[in-house]
């Protein structure tokens, strides 16, 4: 069999390798970027390069929205990935491509010109990301509910969207999938504009504040006290964090001041009520002590923030869109719209085989949210049980790898001869999209 390529096409993230190892051999930004100080757009892994100050970079995507816009730029990132990190010769090697759920015609047309008329592809398979996802999962527990039942409810948090898809025999069902529109980028820009408004402008940091949002956020499982613990002065306040922004000088990447205080809101007993507050004299000396000049430090030299309710009010927003003004319904319910979508006799299995993949699934406590969200909108007879992928951002790349070894999987392609005799469209056809 010729060496097939697995690309996890996201908007956000790469995902490339060869199908059959277990690791993917690039993760790398899907976007070219130039920093401030540069003429040269960076491709790919270049913008991960340890020595590149990225302050303030331009970044120019692809994708938009969740849909590749741009495939030209495309064109330029996979050439990189293919001749500098997997050297491989297209003309002779199978694609497997994971594209978007509902990806529009047009775009499947232009990927596949892209495919086969500008990388000369041998042959291509296309697939989506849950059906990858069930399919890895089934095959790590020959044994677990999802293999034997061949059924599951996939969560895929990604970088554009969030879909909630219900699986069975490999199939996703589309008719069934519900999407929040909400995903990594969008939780990054929030996280950009609460702390531009309340301490420094940094609404051009994409880069930096992707860093402290995987860093610094998790989701709290009591928004009310974690608001009241939010607003304590000093040391009583568990959830006040520093990060040093890049001075372009001693270090060209941000940081956590303090990574202990990262943690401290994990001692915080669950359910318990907040700390009681120090006596009134002590506050008055912390607040004379500490306040002005925390103040004078960001204000004057501008080399350091602090978050406090930001790190969880931001992952917030998957379970309650509406708090912002969104016209749409949280996680939970997006789930058992989905669940009540399909037949009545999957019921009781989706719940009881919820996958979770995506980046957005690492914010910590992310699953013991979902759980409590769920369980009250679930029938009481009905078991929820939500798996959280080993890693989240590999899981559908591993799905992809499992797929491309498979004896049955060149006779699952469409050659190069068979597009260039039947035309994108026919041969689409045999996606099932």
């Amino acid at each position: 069999m010729s060496n097939v390529v697995v690309l996890d096409n996201g908007g956000g993230l790469i995902k490339a390798g060869i199908g059959g190892e277990r690791e993917p051999a690039a993760v790398v930004p899907n976007c070219l970027g130039r920093p401030l100080s540069s003429k040269k757009w960076l491709i790919a892994d270049q913008l991960h390069s340890p020595g590149e100050d990225l302050t303030s970079a331009a970044v120019r995507r692809p994708f938009d929205r969740g849909y590749l816009i741009n495939p030209d730029l495309q064109r330029d990132v996979w050439a990189h990935l293919f001749s500098n990190t997997l050297r491989i010769n297209p003309s002779l090697s199978s694609l497997l491509l994971v594209e978007p759920l509902f990806n529009l015609p047009s775009i499947q047309h232009s990927v596949d010109e892209l495919v086969f008329e500008d990388f000369n592809f041998k042959s291509l398979f296309v697939a989506d990301s849950p059906s990858l996802v069930h399919l890895y999962e089934a095959s790590r527990q020959p044994y677990g509910i999802v293999s034997k039942a061949q059924c599951s409810l996939v969560v895929d948090c990604g970088f554009s969207f969030t879909h909630a898809a219900p699986v069975y025999q490999n199939f996703t069902m589309n008719y069934a999938v519900k999407r929040l529109d909400l995903g990594g980028k969008a939780l990054t820009n929030y996280l950009k504009e609460l702390v531009s408004y309340r301490s420094v402008n940094l609404m051009d940091e994409t880069f930096l504040m992707d860093d402290v949002k995987e860093k610094l956020c998790f989701v709290s499982l009591d928004v009310a006290r974690d608001l009241q613990i939010a607003r304590k002065p000093g040391n009583d306040n568990f959830f006040r964090c520093t990060y040093v922004l890049p001075d372009g000088v001693t270090h060209t990447k941000g940081f956590l001041k303090d990574p202990g205080e990262a943690k401290r809101y994990l001692s915080l007993p669950d359910g318990a009520s907040p700390p009681q507050p120090r006596a009134k004299e002590d506050v008055d000396q912390l607040g004379v002590t500490e306040k002005p000049e925390d103040r004078r430090r960001i204000d004057l030299t501008k080399n350091e923030f602090s978050l406090t309710n930001e790190r969880f009010l931001v992952p917030e927003m998957i379970f309650r869109p509406a708090d912002l003004g969104m016209n749409q319904a949280g996680l939970a319910e997006c789930i058992v719209r989905a669940v009540n979508s399909c037949h009545p006799y999957l019921h009781p299995v989706l719940y009881e085989s919820i996958i979770l993949t995506g980046g957005s699934t690492l914010f910590p406590r992310f699953a013991e949210r979902l759980q409590r969200e769920l369980r009250p909108l679930v029938p009481d007879d009905y078991q929820v049980k939500i798996t959280t992928q080993e890693d989240p951002i590999l899981g559908v790349w591993r799905g992809g790898s499992l797929l491309a070894s498979s004896p049955d999987f060149e006779a699952m392609c469409i050659t190069k001869a068979e597009y260039e005799e039947l035309g994108s469209a026919r041969c689409r056809r045999r996606f099932f999209h």
